[in-house]
């Protein structure tokens, strides 16, 4: 049964309220605000009932504490008639939904049952993506190792919390990947995502970037233009690369996380924020306070939480479950239904060192994919520097049967070269083909079945 605590200093109000919902729902109430702190505290409800004119505390200010703190309950607001400009305040400042006075009965259970479900709704979708991440799913992010399985959960953990977030990791681990699931799973989730990579811009811009400037604060600034500090407003704001902004920039960038306040470039006017700052880089960030390249005390503000993301070829583990999931990725993307990774294909995918971590997993499978002349992925189809030491079996050295080990797996490597060379050889014509080889047309069909190969014409 659902909980509900109602706020209202009326007690008719209050009496009224509980005879129309005690039936389905079990009720708490209070009759200020002080009272309903108590109340949430030792039993927080499922829905609250809040009267906005409430006396010596105003329950617009009780509504906003909630939900600095975090609270999930669902607030449903209690308004005077007429007074539907502080309902959209209060709407905006977190509230479900809001009831003028007087309401019907009906109005009542309806908006209520309405907020209770969309409250299960939450409370289901929230469960399935723990779910996925007991299973090594965040978002886009996928790892089935046990340190990745470690880092979701801690990123869930902290995606609810009002906390700075530092993400360290090498380049193309996925840190704005990480970044954009832990906004989409805080409460800002449904508010602003805005990225800044600092590492993109010239340190003249980046200022003008995050602060904005006013009309004529500089040759070239023909109108005004907000920054991303005002642009992230109640959502997040992520600062990729943050290691590589200037000492003069890490300073005022510590002075708005302090203040919560931020001045255009050549304005006057000092504009408040309230936005939450996720925080990446490719460097060692301790190692840079002492060379004196980074601000102790701005390296603590960011690091309320360190994340650090592993390179890939410190959980190889999880290659097959991501090669797994890009040729799904790219084979809707380029209309290749069925693609499909050998085992002497994976193996080598695994022995690569992959310096550019996942993106260039991602983009090398990519390019084989595209390259390919059918739906299985050989040695072949891949370009022949990119993995390293590795080079010359994916040029071909390895993906002679004479490598193999076993005998049963050297005759079907040799099968696969031979047909689709033949193949290729007649345009991908399987009569032509089976007429040069010797074989039925049928038998040939049945061994392209067999070995996974698909004839294409050119």
């Amino acid at each position: 049964m659902h909980s509900i605590l109602i706020v209202d200093d009326d007690q008719t109000a209050r009496y009224g309220m509980r005879r129309a919902l005690e039936e389905r729902y079990s009720i708490t109430e209070a009759a200020s605000v002080a009272e309903a702190r108590r109340a949430a505290a030792s039993e927080p409800p499922d829905l609250i009932l809040l009267d906005i004119e409430m006396p010596q505390e105003s329950g617009l200010d009780f509504l906003r504490e909630l939900k600095t703190k975090g609270n999930e309950a669902a607030v449903i607001m209690i308004t005077a008639y007429g007074s539907e400009k502080v309902a959209v305040e209060a709407m905006k400042s977190g509230a479900y939904d809001y009831l003028p006075k007087p309401f019907e009965v009906d109005e009542l259970r309806l908006v209520v049952a309405k907020a209770l479900e969309h409250l299960d709704l939450a409370e289901e979708n929230q469960r399935l993506k723990r779910q996925l991440v007991s299973e090594g799913q965040f978002g886009a992010m996928i790892g089935s190792s046990r340190s990745m399985r470690e880092l979701f959960e801690l990123a869930d953990r902290v995606a609810q919390a009002e906390v700075t977030v530092l993400i360290e990791g090498e380049s193309g681990t996925g840190k704005e990947l990480l970044a954009r699931e832990i906004h989409h799973r805080s409460n800002r989730g449904s508010k602003s995502f805005v990225a800044l990579n600092c590492g993109a811009l010239p340190e003249n811009l980046i200022e003008s970037e995050l602060f904005g400037y006013e009309k004529g604060a500089f040759t070239g600034a023909a109108a005004q233009k907000k920054g991303k500090f005002e642009l992230a407003n109640g959502g997040t704001l992520f600062l990729d690369e943050v290691g590589d902004m200037s000492l003069a920039t890490q300073a005022k960038v510590l002075r708005v996380l302090e203040t919560r306040h931020v001045e255009r470039l050549g304005g006057t006017t000092s504009l408040e924020v309230d936005v939450r700052i996720l925080a990446a880089t490719n460097k060692d960030l301790a190692a840079e306070i002492g060379k004196q390249a980074f601000r102790e005390d701005l390296y603590y503000r960011l690091r309320v939480i360190l994340i650090k993301l592993p390179p890939l070829r410190q959980h190889k583990e999880d290659i097959p479950l991501l090669v797994e999931e890009f040729c799904r990725m790219l084979g809707a993307k380029h209309r290749r239904q069925n693609i499909t990774v050998p085992r002497q294909t994976m193996d080598l995918l695994a022995q690569s060192d992959w310096k550019g971590n996942v993106r260039e997993l991602k983009n090398v499978l990519e390019s084989a994919v595209v390259l390919s002349r059918d739906d299985i992925l050989q040695p072949e189809d891949f370009p022949a520097d990119f993995l390293g030491k590795s080079g010359q079996a994916m040029s071909g050295a390895a993906a002679s049967p004479l490598e193999a080990g076993d005998y049963r797996e050297a005759k079907r490597q040799f099968e696969i070269a031979y047909i689709k060379t033949k193949l290729r050889e007649h345009g991908g014509n399987i009569t032509k083909t089976a007429a040069a080889i010797g074989l039925h047309r049928q038998s040939l069909q049945e061994k392209l079945r067999e070995l996974g190969i698909q004839a294409e014409r050119e």
